[in-house]
């Protein structure tokens, strides 16, 4: 018998890169669902990060922790991972099990803050579902709202909308995204994208550009390339006019609400208008 502790870590590292059967064979064997490689990295970050839903299930059930940071300065979570991944089942099955929504990352960054800034409008709505804030500013201050605005997505900024981001007391928010919104629908994004590449790169590396759908919105993806390699890239989604819609229509109830609201404040004199005034009406004077 030896004092030397079992390394477990390698097949059930090895076991991620086969199949969920293989996960299972090594957690059978004994190896620890909160198992590490040398560098830091946890099975259950790589899992997520590698859209492997059936094996963050299993490594779950078997007690691994949602919330566990990972990396060699325990910086990156599994749930943040998986957002920025887009990988939508992967978020719900962490959610599931308990992962906190709005936990940051070393740099402030949460899972919402990724997703909406990245465009992954079916991330965005189970993160949401799932309890995150749509409120809660990124590290920077940025509302989700203007941010999602700025990238693009119209479902995205409708789940927003949907769980609380155009409610009243956010109209300075909603006034920043449609802002935003009518901007850049007002822009050639492949030309926007180039740009902004140009100013971090320098001009005159040749350029690729691609045009996908993503969630069912087409996204515009500018690439540049050295010796016919991708050296860096940049992507928006191109429904910035419909965004300008969406938030129109929300200024415009946010500002009936408001009319209705004050229809219904006290007079001047402390007393309520008489039952059955039209709203806006004055109300009506004594004898």
């Amino acid at each position: 018998m030896t004092n030397e502790p079992i390394r477990d870590e390698p097949s059930l590292f090895d076991a991620l890169y086969e199949d969920d059967d293989a996960v299972v064979r090594a957690l059978r064997a004994g190896a620890r669902a909160e198992s590490s490689d040398e560098e830091g990295t946890t099975a259950l970050y790589l899992a997520a990060v590698h859209d492997r839903p059936g094996a963050v299930r299993l490594l779950l059930a078997a007690g691994a922790d949602p919330d566990r940071a990972s990396g060699p300065e325990g910086s990156d979570l599994p749930l943040c991972g998986a957002a920025c991944g887009g990988h939508t089942e992967v978020v719900r099955a962490l959610l599931a099990a308990g992962a906190r929504p709005d936990l940051r990352e070393e740099f402030g960054f949460t899972a919402l803050r990724w997703a909406v800034g990245l465009g992954r409008a079916a991330t965005v709505e189970a993160l949401l579902a799932g309890g995150a804030d749509p409120l809660l500013p990124g590290p920077q201050g940025e509302p989700m709202l203007v941010l999602g605005s700025q990238r693009g997505s119209p479902r995205t900024v409708r789940a927003l909308l949907a769980y609380g981001a155009g409610a009243a007391g956010q109209e300075a928010v909603v006034g920043a995204a449609l802002a935003e919104a009518r901007r850049l629908a007002g822009v050639d994004v492949e030309r926007e994208l180039l740009r902004r590449l140009e100013e971090a790169y320098g001009p005159g590396l040749d350029a690729l550009v691609r045009r996908d759908p993503v969630d069912g919105e087409e996204t515009v993806t500018v690439e540049l390339l050295r010796d016919g390699v991708p050296a860096a890239g940049a992507d928006l989604h191109t429904g910035h006019a419909e965004i300008a819609t969406l938030l129109e229509e929300t200024q415009g109830t946010t500002d009936t609400a408001d009319a209705s609201d004050a229809s219904d404040a006290p007079s001047a004199s402390g007393a309520p208008g008489p039952p059955g005034a039209m709203p806006g009406s004055p109300p009506t004077p004594h004898g």
